[in-house]
């Protein structure tokens, strides 16, 4: 274990004279290498020199520092991990068990200096002035911090200190400490692959994306103004471009949340089980968020409190990167009590509360067009909020991109207010070969691989997104019709336009009927075959994609199903 090259901030521990304190930016942050690995050798009491790493499809999620010198990376697929290491020892991914095995590093931590928030298993965060000021300077806060969790703990960590959480932690990530007001100069050298470390926040097409361009570095894209980030990259490249400048991508006036937001619920009979606690938990989620949603609030600090039989009170706090969910604050009340539970000595529970230690605006992360919230945008986030509030989560939706072949596939509804991760999941998967298909507009044939289905969520940062062979290529349709529309694609003698094979047509379209006068063909493009699903009973059976234009410039996605053409879907 190494002590990082911390600075001595003295400024950071002064108190001042007479008038009121301004807020310390800086930020102690405390990181577990390699934590997932970490915890899942030490739950199989795998030795700690075997090379390990843990999977998920397929695909290495964290290794083990043995298993990197054997040649194994994240990203890489099992077979060939185990090509470069066969000795390596396989684990599977378990959040639960992480964070269980996380408290003790937390617990450890919290014991010299209070304010420790869980950012996530493998890293926490806490204010630095508190023990920077205790011990006497960064360094002996650091080198204290670092003994303090190999002696309780029983596992290396490195910290790092700096100003604002997301340079904290990549300090962290290099032992170091950053000089005060000088974040931004610390991150600009850095790989722009660094905005996409929190697993709750998908940012890989953003990094491919800038890499395409040639912003590799935060510093290149820090340059950029944050009105041009808005426009060209969307809301969500303007958070990762204040971290990238070294600010905080929160707002910076938070509102104290009222007193009765809090959420507490007596546990008669006494309960030590998880599961028995955790069904209390969701109970108590639902009523937290459903207070929050009244006042037009949204969680990003929760804390956790609890109450043994002996009276011991526990406390944890979870840091989200974005607001809570009620499925979210969920994962973390059960992962919290299963640390508790879990780790024995804590006893039985007989009180448990949820308390939202940090508030913003609902939808205050949501950033407008150039890149800050008006006051419109608050007022429509805090009214479908209420909206929620009084008919339920489902009754205010919004669109998410996610895989599939067809435009109406390629759009799925979730919740205000829920993570909006945009997915791509793959196909179904079927053993043995699948039906060929073309890819879009290009007319080339293509196969599809044998996949393996995915739990819904993000992929392993190294996966490549679903290919969807056959899938209709950009752009997209601006309007998909909830029900297909049919029509007739007539020929110039009036007779119907049929596809005679896989890719030709019996005649040549020059009218499209139905749905009022026929309507002139001007130019069409394909046919393409689409064979999806066509194992399954249930599938939708083989289709052809045709597309038209008509006179008045409007183009129409023909699709041929069931003996019969359907509109799905209108360009603009």
């Amino acid at each position: 274990m190494s002590t990082p090259g911390t600075t001595e901030a003295g400024g950071a521990t002064g108190t001042g004279g007479g008038g009121r304190a301004e807020p310390d930016p800086r930020v102690l942050a405390v990181w577990s290498p390699d934590w997932p690995v970490t915890a899942a050798a030490r739950a199989a009491h795998v030795p700690a020199d075997r090379p390990a790493a843990v999977l998920h499809a397929n695909r290495v999620l964290a290794c083990s520092a043995t298993a990197r010198r054997h040649g194994v990376r994240r990203g890489l697929r099992r077979r060939e991990a185990q090509a470069r290491c066969p000795e390596l020892v396989v684990l599977a991914p378990d959040p639960g068990r992480d964070a269980r095995l996380f408290e003790p590093v937390a617990a450890a931590v919290e014991a010299l200096a209070p304010g420790v928030e869980v950012v996530r298993p493998g890293l926490l965060v806490l204010p630095a002035r508190g023990p920077v000021g205790w011990f006497g300077g960064e360094r002996a806060a650091v080198e204290r911090l670092i003994d303090q969790v190999a002696l309780h703990a029983g596992t290396e960590c490195q910290i790092g200190v700096a100003d604002g959480m997301f340079a904290a932690a990549l300090a962290a990530r290099r032992g170091r400490g950053v000089p005060p007001g000088r974040s931004a100069e610390f991150l600009a050298p850095l790989e722009v692959a660094e905005l996409d470390r929190d697993p709750d926040v998908d940012r890989a097409a953003l990094v491919d994306l800038l890499r395409r361009l040639g912003l590799r570095s935060l510093g290149a894209f820090a340059s950029l103004s944050e009105s041009d980030v808005a426009s060209r990259f969307g809301t969500d490249a303007v958070a990762a471009h204040r971290l990238a400048r070294g600010l905080d991508p929160r707002p910076p006036a938070r509102r104290v949340p009222p007193e009765e937001l809090s959420a507490a619920v007596e546990l008669d009979p006494p309960v030590d089980r998880v599961d028995a606690a955790a069904f209390a938990a969701r109970a108590l989620a639902t009523r937290l968020h459903t207070a929050l949603a009244g006042h037009g609030l949204a969680c990003t600090r929760l804390g956790v409190h609890a109450r043994t039989e002996s009276g011991e009170e526990l406390l944890r706090v979870w840091r989200c990167a974005e607001p809570l969910t009620p499925s979210g604050t969920v994962d973390r009340v059960r992962w919290q009590l299963d640390s508790w539970l879990g780790r024995g000595g804590s006893g039985t529970l007989v009180a448990l509360r949820l308390t939202p230690e940090d508030t913003v605006v609902a939808g205050a992360l949501q950033r407008g067009l150039w890149g800050d919230v008006g006051e419109g945008d608050e007022r429509a986030g805090r009214a479908l909020v209420r909206v929620q509030a009084l008919l339920g989560p489902e009754a205010v939706l919004t669109a998410v991109p996610t895989g599939g072949r067809d435009p109406g596939e390629r759009v799925r509804l979730v919740p205000w207010g829920d993570e909006r991760v945009v997915e791509d999941t793959a196909v179904p998967a079927r053993p043995g070969p699948v039906a060929p298909a073309r890819d879009g507009a290009t007319g080339a044939p293509g196969h599809a691989e044998q996949v393996t289905p995915e739990p819904p969520g993000r992929r392993p940062p190294a996966d490549p997104p679903a290919t969807w062979p056959g899938r209709l290529p950009a752009p997209s349709p601006a309007t998909v019709p909830p029900d297909p529309v049919p029509v007739r694609l007539l020929a110039a003698d009036g007779a119907e336009v049929c596809p005679a094979a896989p890719d030709l047509l019996d005649g040549v379209p020059r009218r499209v009927a139905g749905g009022g006068p026929d309507r002139e063909v001007t130019g069409w493009a394909g046919p393409w075959p689409v064979h999806a699903r066509w194992w399954a009973p249930d599938g939708p059976g083989p289709a052809v994609r045709l597309q038209v234009v008509l006179a008045d410039g409007t183009a129409l996605l023909l699709v041929h199903r069931g003996g019969r053409w359907e509109v799905a879907g209108v360009y603009d």
